[in-house]
This record gives C-alpha cells, sequence and structure tokens, in this order.
C-alpha cells in the first residue's frame, strides 16, 4: 500500500509517498536523482520492491523540483527538507528503526544531511556520485569520514560519477563503516542496456539493501 501526503519544510510543503512494508518494519527515507524526481519509474520500482521486502520506504520530491526548477540550487535546502522527511518517516515507524539514503544526488544529500545530525541509523547509496564525470580529481567526499553510521555504496563498475580506483580510496579509508556491492558492468542507473526498464534495475538492488538495513536494524 502507497500513502501519498505532503511534508512541511523550510521552502514549503513537498510531496512524499509512503511505501509500508508491514508492522514494526524498519524504514528507509529515499531522496531521488538531480534528473529526475520522486515518481521515476526507478524510485517507485526501488520503494515497491523494499515494501515488498518487509521494509517501508518514504519518497519525496526535494523543493526545487516542486518549484519547477532543473538545477538543485542550495544543499542547505535539500538537506533541511531531507531532515523534515525524515522526521516524518520517524513518525509513521513507529519506533523502528530509520534509515536514509537515495539515488545519486538523493544519497549524497542524505548523508550531508546526517553529517549535520540528521539521526538516521545507516545510510544506503545508490550510485553514490563522489565526483562529476571526468573530474576524478574533484572528490566529494570529506563529510563522509565525519560520520559514524554504517554506510551501503551500491556502485555500477561503468559509473562515470564514480571511478573505481576513487572508490576504492574512499572505501579503504572509511574502513569497517562502510559495505561495497559493485554491479559489474553496470552505469550510474545501474542500466546495462539503453533498453533496460529502470524499475526492474532499481528492484535488483532491494535484498541487498533490505540486508543491509537488517543488520543494522
Amino acid at each position: 500500500m502507497t500513502d501519498r501526503f505532503r511534508v512541511p519544510t523550510p521552502k514549503g510543503e513537498v510531496p512524499a509517498a509512503w511505501h509500508d512494508g508491514g508492522t514494526s518494519a524498519a524504514a528507509l527515507v529515499v531522496g531521488h536523482g538531480a534528473g529526475a524526481g520522486m515518481d521515476h519509474p526507478f524510485m517507485s520500482g526501488f520503494c515497491d520492491a523494499l515494501a515488498s521486502a518487509g521494509v517501508s520506504a518514504l519518497r519525496f520530491n526535494f523543493p526545487y523540483i516542486e518549484a519547477g526548477r532543473r538545477s538543485p540550487g542550495s544543499p542547505k535546502d535539500a538537506t533541511a527538507a531531507f531532515a523534515a522527511v525524515f522526521d516524518a518517516a520517524v513518525g509513521r515507524a513507529g519506533g523502528s528503526a530509520v534509515f536514509a539514503g537515495g539515488k545519486s544526488y538523493g544519497g549524497r544529500m542524505a548523508s550531508v544531511a546526517a553529517a549535520e545530525g540528521m539521526p538516521s541509523r545507516g545510510l544506503a547509496f545508490l550510485g553514490y556520485p563522489l565526483h562529476a564525470p571526468g573530474r576524478a580529481d574533484q572528490i566529494r567526499d570529506q563529510h563522509l569520514y565525519d560520520l559514524e553510521q554504517p554506510m551501503l555504496f551500491l556502485q555500477g563498475t561503468k559509473d562515470p560519477f564514480a571511478d573505481p580506483d576513487v572508490l576504492r580510496g574512499v572505501l579503504n579509508r572509511l574502513g569497517a563503516r562502510a559495505t561495497y556491492v559493485p554491479f559489474d558492468g553496470a552505469g550510474h542507473s545501474f542500466e546495462r542496456s539503453r533498453k533496460d526498464d529502470p524499475r526492474a534495475n532499481a528492484a535488483v538492488l532491494a535484498p541487498h539493501v533490505v540486508s543491509f538495513i537488517t543488520e543494522h536494524s
């Protein structure tokens, strides 16, 4: 069952959808990628798969999507929205553990919000954007080392946003806090072909996330 509602944030209300994983289920708040909102098939497919496996999921739009803009804009607005939606998930989870994460940009904003104090039990990244394509010399990783939560990195080996050597260095530095699951030959959205169904690509990720959440709940 999916329940749609709206969540107040400092930049106005944003829509959200709760995918109920059942009584006493842990929950994951899922931020979308920079180029697509909460209703992209990847997002809905992933959240449906989580709920079917017994983990509740809450997806939402960042404020810039609601404002009709293509550019994400201020990270401060994004992390404030993430924190507000996280609080809504805590209210619905009934005392069960609440995790945070997301696709690309959404995952990075989850990690920044956690570094700012959002009390997620752990973080699940679906294609973490360590750097812009072709800019592996400019890594967005510094705040990750301040985090104490366990982190799950699901990453395609052909993801242009995460050079394998750069990612390996980050994982080594994070040590036991990081769990890494590579998807051989997959790109940034875990695609291996342009004909791939994004819902199916996302559903393949769900068992790994469920195992991570079960381990750390």
